[in-house]
This record gives C-alpha cells, sequence and structure tokens, in this order.
C-alpha cells in the first residue's frame, strides 16, 4: 500500500536516490535550488557558524547512532540485549568496515544490529533471514512461466511534479522480479563484467558477512517465489543451486557470492557498511550494470558525504538528515520506488564518455517513435539483519513510448511533467533529446483516448490513485502474460 512519508524523510528520499545518478554538478545545484523550500528552514538558510556547529553534533550522534537491534530474534534475553547495546556504545567493540571480519581475532565483535561475528558464523549457511529480519519470504509463484511473464507497468509519474515524494512500503512477493528477458539479460550482464571487471563488479575488504548474507537472502527469497526454477540442495545448510532456467549448477561452497548472482539474478545492487568509528555508511561492495554516466568504479569505497561531492553545499546542509537515516533504518521496513527517463532505444549500462551520451546533446530528425522508449529503475532500499549493512537494488525496464497509447491517463500526466515540470528536473533527467518525438506522440495519444472515452476530457493532471499502476492495468496485465500471481 503506497502511503506519503513526512516531508523531511520525502525530501531526503529524493536526494538519497539521487546519489546513484548525478551525472552534472549544475544541473545537481539548480534542482536542489528547486528542492531546497521544502527541506526545512535549516536546510534553505545560510549560517556557516551554524553548519559547523550542526555537522560536530551530527558526527558525535552518529557515532552512537544504530538500528533497531535483531540479535532478540534469534534467542537473546532482555539482559543480553541490553548489555550489547551498551557494548556497541564503544566503537571498540564494533566489526570494522575495512578488513576481515572473519579472522579469529574479530569473533567477539558486534554488527549495527546486535550479532557477533562468532554467533553469525554459527548460525552457518541459510538461517530463517524471514525470522532474523522480519520481512516474510514470498508466496509461492506457481503459474510463474518466464517465457511468458511481463514486468508489472510501472508508471511512476506525479502531478504536481514538486509535491512530497511517495514512498511504497516494499511489497515482499516482489522484491525480485523476474521476466521474460531473463535469460538475455543475464547474458548481458555477465559480458558486462567480462569487458568492464572492476566497473560493474567489487567486493572491498569488510564486506565477506554482507555479500554472503545478501546472497543468501536472494537466493532463498528465489526458492520460495519461484520453485519450479530455482532449489537448494541439500535441504540442510544447502551448497549448490539450481538453476532451472538456465540449466546451471553452481557451487556455493566456491563461488563468490557476487558471482552468484551476476549469474543467476538481473538486479543490479549496492551494499553500504558502517563505519565503527564516525558511525557513516560507505559503499563496499556491489554489481551495477545499469547505470548511466557513472559506474561502480567510481563510487566503491566512497562514504555519502563522498558520493554526494558532486552536489554543492551537500556537506552543510543535507548530510546530517541523510546519516540520521541510514543510521537508524530498521530492517523489518525495506522501502520501493521507481524513478523514470525517456532514452533512445534501450541502453542499459552508460559510464562515463559512452558514445551513447552524445545522442543526448541533439535532438536527430531521423529518429522516429519506435526508438523512443521509457526507463524505469525500480528500486529498493533495506538493512540486513545480521550484518546491519544497507542495501539499494534496482532493476531497469524499458517500455516501447508507442505502447502508452494503450494505458488510461498516462500519455496526458507524462505530458503535463514534459512540458510543465520544472525545467531544472527535466534538465536533470535529460528528456531534452527525446522530446521532439515524444511530446507531439503524447498530444495524439491524449486526443485518442479522449476521443475512445478512456479519459474524461476535463480530467485535471493529478497522480493517480492506482500510482505507480494505473487503472486497468492489472487485468491488461494478466491478459498479455496469460497467468496471474498468487492473491
Amino acid at each position: 500500500m503506497i502511503f506519503t512519508v513526512s516531508l523531511s524523510l520525502c525530501s531526503l528520499g529524493v536526494v538519497s536516490w539521487f546519489v546513484y545518478s548525478v551525472r552534472n554538478p549544475k544541473t545537481a545545484e539548480k534542482l536542489l535550488a528547486r528542492l531546497r523550500p521544502f527541506l526545512g528552514g535549516e536546510i534553505s538558510s545560510s549560517n556557516p557558524d551554524k553548519d559547523s556547529l550542526k555537522e560536530k553534533c551530527g558526527a558525535s550522534e552518529l557515532s552512537k547512532a544504530f538500528p533497531p537491534e535483531r540479535r532478540s530474534f534469534l534467542d537473546g534475553t532482555s539482559e543480553l540485549v541490553k548489555q550489547r547495546e551498551e557494548d556497541l556504545s564503544n566503537s571498540a567493540n564494533c566489526v570494522p568496515d575495512k578488513s576481515n571480519v572473519f579472522e579469529e581475532r574479530c569473533s567477539h565483535l558486534l554488527t549495527p544490529t546486535g550479532f557477533s561475528v562468532a554467533e553469525i558464523k554459527a548460525l552457518g549457511s541459510f538461517p530463517d533471514y524471514a525470522r532474523l529480519s522480519g520481512v516474510p519470504l514470498p508466496a509461492s509463484y506457481l503459474d510463474f512461466d518466464i517465457r511468458r511473464a511481463q514486468p508489472r507497468p510501472y508508471r511512476p509519474f506525479r502531478w504536481a511534479y514538486h509535491q512530497t515524494m511517495s514512498l511504497a512500503k516494499m511489497e515482499p512477493d516482489w522484491w525480485i522480479e523476474l521476466e521474460h528477458t531473463y535469460a538475455d539479460r543475464i547474458k548481458q550482464r555477465q559480458n558486462l563484467y567480462a569487458k568492464h571487471g572492476g566497473f560493474v563488479m567489487q567486493a572491498l575488504p569488510g564486506s565477506k558477512i554482507a555479500c554472503k548474507e545478501l546472497m543468501e537472502m536472494v537466493l532463498q527469497f528465489l526458492c520460495a517465489r519461484y520453485p519450479q526454477y530455482f532449489q537448494l540442495s541439500p535441504t540442510t545448510s544447502p551448497t549448490t543451486l539450481h538453476n532451472c532456467i538456465l540449466s546451471t549448477t553452481t557451487d556455493l561452497t566456491s563461488t563468490s557470492p557476487l558471482t552468484v548472482l551476476l549469474n543467476n539474478v538481473p538486479e543490479d545492487f549496492a551494499i553500504m557498511l558502517r563505519s565503527p568509528t564516525t558511525g557513516t555508511y560507505s559503499f563496499r561492495a556491489g554489481i551495477i550494470c545499469s547505470s548511466l554516466g557513472w559506474n561502480l568504479g567510481t563510487k566503491i569505497g566512497l562514504d555519502l558525504d563522498a558520493i554526494h561531492a558532486p552536489i554543492p553545499d551537500y556537506k552543510a546542509k543535507m548530510s546530517f538528515s541523510m546519516g540520521r537515516y541510514f543510521s537508524k533504518k530498521p530492517t523489518d521496513k525495506p522501502i520501493q520506488r521507481g524513478s523514470w527517463g525517456l532514452e533512445m532505444d534501450t541502453p542499459l549500462f552508460m559510464p562515463p564518455g559512452d558514445p551513447h551520451e552524445k545522442l543526448r546533446d541533439e535532438q536527430n530528425p531521423e529518429h522516429k517513435l519506435a526508438d523512443a522508449h521509457l526507463r524505469v529503475d525500480w528500486q529498493t532500499l533495506r538493512r540486513l539483519p545480521l550484518s546491519g549493512a544497507v542495501v539499494f537494488n534496482f532493476k531497469a525496464l524499458f517500455t516501447p513510448v508507442a505502447q502508452l497509447r494503450h494505458e488510461p491517463y498516462v500519455p496526458k500526466l507524462l505530458l503535463k511533467v514534459l512540458t510543465d515540470g520544472k525545467r531544472s528536473i527535466m534538465e536533470y533527467k535529460n528528456t531534452w533529446h527525446t522530446e521532439h518525438i515524444v511530446v507531439p506522440a503524447l498530444r495524439d495519444m491524449v486526443r485518442y483516448q479522449e476521443e475512445a472515452g478512456l479519459v474524461e476530457k476535463d480530467w485535471e493532471e493529478h497522480t493517480l490513485l492506482e500510482s505507480p499502476f494505473f487503472p486497468g492495468w492489472r487485468e491488461n496485465w494478466i491478459a498479455e502474460q496469460g497467468f496471474a500471481p498468487p492473491a
């Protein structure tokens, strides 16, 4: 169920998801100038002394800030939990974020959620992550057919575009969503890694527990959601993954966790770890094959402030709120949202300097509507229960713009955003190179839908109640693929 969060958190969300797609500092500054009035007085004003004091207070607070503990969901007593919370207040008792935590000397050290390294080792492989995290496993999708499966038609358009940002509780059944391009996308991602190596996948020292934990949680999800396609064996302490779509078998004891994900899951993942001394979070491991204008190699190892460095005034005016949000995020409240853009063709991976970037510098008269695509990055953010790592994951989905003709209200809403939306935001989205094709096409679609009675002629644009979808989407989606998900 969609819910609107408080204004401050919504604004934080804009910046948080902004992290991984900043391409142009000047554009970023224009966008932030538009956002500052909605971020509260302390953000919109500039006082060097106040900013300095706030930074010092923020740093002190973050070093003592932790998410809600999860140790009690194992077998902990209240006395043990209380003792762990006291121990965590001393940075010497916290796991390091930049060195191997599986060394014997680290066995007594604690993760941000209150587990010792020794306890995590004792749990072995594939513990009950649903209980540990508070997020249930998905319902089995036995009617799912990978050959016909279509992605849900995400259309995260909003109007008025400057309104507070709508986030959603992550739907446990849809954390990892597969569809008919699965095999082709896996192959494409493997080829990207073969070509670009560390620019698309890396795991820095300190991330070993989190990488293994993430891999196991994802595989547990896949086996529960799509049991006809994924199985783990043996049943207890699994060591092998069977992928019946690709007809592959993976030895989990000899294959690195991120490689397992690369070869089986067409999603991007970014793992953020907490510094035991400062309490800040940095990007320590991940697979990023769907980035436009940046790549993993330019961000890996950086903390939140450094990642945001291209954004003027971020450190003085937004760092505190961002750090506080990361430090306290619970494991049982993952969120989801979508971002969108318009592209010519379907660029998945576009690092800085890629030739495809030149397409954004002109409105090519030779382009046709068939070349234009809506790109939606469907994103989630959650905390892992054992390591306490914060994980982003997202997947790029492409839809021909021509297909929007049959989606009630969508063309008119998108047209409103493109023509009347704040220029600074549209510049950030880099839609200009498509607008000479897309805008006239959308106007034609609006006329068609009004004449066909799909949309009232006096309908005033606003965020749809069905957002991020549209009226009738479910019936059409089910009819297109020929099967329905479990109720």
